[in-house]
């Protein structure tokens, strides 16, 4: 799978210094009563002016809003009914100041200190070509290498893209996710707020990865960010998303998208470490469309919220195009993690892979949900799904639920599922030689997901590990 080049390799790990602690730390948030819990129309006029949008936007913002009147909760996977939009603020900013700072330094020192505990700046300085950096509803800071920049590769807040390049965003924003597609595609179209947008050009590679980092404070906070990728044909790059939110005891929602356009030859991976607080509900949209001979990656690690629903999609429409799609949820003490993927094969010799990773500890349930479609279209189409569950207690729970459909009697699809506990005999076999029982555990479980961890880039794959040493602490609030 590695065909993105990963280069640079600081001695010391960046993330290695992360605590529950790190992640669980709040700054003031007095900004937040001048904004209103609730999702109105007028709120939808209120973000469109405040942002200065055109006006094409904010009909498409209307339209979406007419859409969740009408658009029911989902009827299948978890019960969501208890998340009551009346308690959540949708729009809300910490720092008054229109498409972000534009050095590290002019950043306020409270927001820059949280995202400098989490090892931010130091990730630019050290393995990545540009960061974003978005606090609440509003994006704080961007930056891109001058190299890149002179190449025209666009790396910004999508607030600001809608203004500076609108006939690309106008092109492709949420042409891969319609608002109508479902509710919560419909919340984030009226909404959305802040997100990125990458645009890579023709021919170019981008060798060093990308980092945009999504940061809720406020209690009952809602983000919708979008982030709208375009890599045109025969280009390369990795964008690394990251999330995380303070635990208040009170509901908190991110119904973020993305949306990934591949153009034909090109290469893309898409990785991301969600690490929201339990009292949020995570109910995220990422979809991508591949050209001929497109290649899509997606890496992925959900930790923390009390609820997921997240299925990244791959559209396999042209001939010889391919995804790969890797992933690991934990579900922890009152955590449903209800992920998986979807991929659905157009174009003639496509092909697919799916390896998803599931932990079950403290009565948590892990669920995979995959859909996998082969259109009538779609000859000589290859797939395989390999579904691994690891249950660390008695008391937890596992399920798999696949979705296959072959139109095309050409297709060769394999789909593995295996669910196993932790082994006593390993465990003993570990312990007699002086190695305590929880550190004998979390090495099973290491040995368990490396193969997900190793495709990230060597400081992600740290903070990944160091997220299930905290969940395997049962620290995690």
């Amino acid at each position: 799978m590695n065909t993105i080049n990963q280069k640079h390799q600081p001695a010391k790990p960046i993330f290695s210094d992360l605590s529950r602690e790190t992640f669980d730390h709040k700054n003031q948030s007095d900004y937040i009563k001048k904004f209103r819990k609730g999702l109105s129309k007028d709120l939808i006029e209120f973000i469109s002016k405040d942002k200065d949008e055109p006006d094409w936007m904010l009909a498409h913002r209307i339209r979406a809003y007419d859409y969740i009147q009408t658009i029911p909760l989902p009827k299948w996977g978890p019960d969501i009914s208890h998340l009551n939009f009346d308690e959540i603020c949708f729009f809300a900013k910490a720092a008054d100041k229109k498409g972000g700072y534009e050095s590290w330094e002019e950043v306020p020192q409270d927001i820059k200190y949280t995202f400098e505990r989490l090892g931010i700046p130091e990730a630019e300085r050290a393995v990545l070509a540009g960061v974003g950096a978005q606090y609440e509803s509003e994006a704080i800071y961007h930056s891109l290498e001058k190299e890149l920049t002179d190449q025209g590769v666009i790396f910004c807040d999508l607030d600001v893209a809608v203004h500076d390049h609108p006939e690309l965003v106008k092109k492709y924003f949420m042409k891969c996710v319609p608002a109508n597609d479902h509710k919560f595609a419909a919340v984030h179209g009226a909404v959305w707020s802040g997100g990125t947008f990458l645009y890579i050009p023709k021919g170019v590679k981008v060798e060093k990865p990308l980092q945009s980092y999504f940061r809720m404070n406020a209690m009952n906070m809602g983000q919708f960010e979008h982030t709208l990728i375009i890599i045109e044909d025969d280009a390369e790059g990795h964008y690394i998303e990251g999330c995380s939110a303070p635990k208040y005891g009170s509901q908190a929602l991110h119904a973020g998208c993305v949306e990934i356009f591949v153009g034909e030859g090109a290469k893309f991976r898409y990785s991301s470490v969600e690490n929201w607080s339990r009292d949020t509900y995570n109910l995220n949209t990422k979809r991508a469309v591949i050209e001929k001979d497109g290649t899509m990656e997606w890496v992925g690690g959900n930790m923390g919220s009390g609820v997921t629903m997240l299925y990244p999609c791959s559209i396999l429409k042209g001939d010889g195009s391919s995804s790969d799609h890797l992933g690991i949820a934990f579900a922890n003490t009152r955590q449903i993690q209800d992920t998986g993927a979807k991929v659905y094969h157009i174009g003639k010799n496509t092909s697919s892979r799916i390896t998803m990773k599931s932990l079950s500890k403290g009565g948590g349930q892990s669920v995979y949900r995959g859909v996998l479609h082969v259109a009538k279209s779609a000859d000589n189409a290859i797939s395989q799904v390999e579904c691994d569950a690891l249950i660390l207690d008695p008391e937890s729970i596992s399920d798999t639920i696949p979705d296959i459909k072959a139109d095309n009697h050409t297709a060769t699809i394999n789909h593995e599922a295996r669910v196993g506990r932790l082994n006593e005999e390993d465990i003993f076999y570990l312990t007699s030689r002086g190695i305590p029982k929880e550190q004998a555990e979390a090495m099973i479980v290491n040995g368990f997901i490396n193969p997900i961890v190793r495709e990230l880039p060597l400081e992600y794959a740290v903070e990944m590990n160091r997220l299930i040493e905290l969940e395997m602490e049962n620290s995690v609030g």
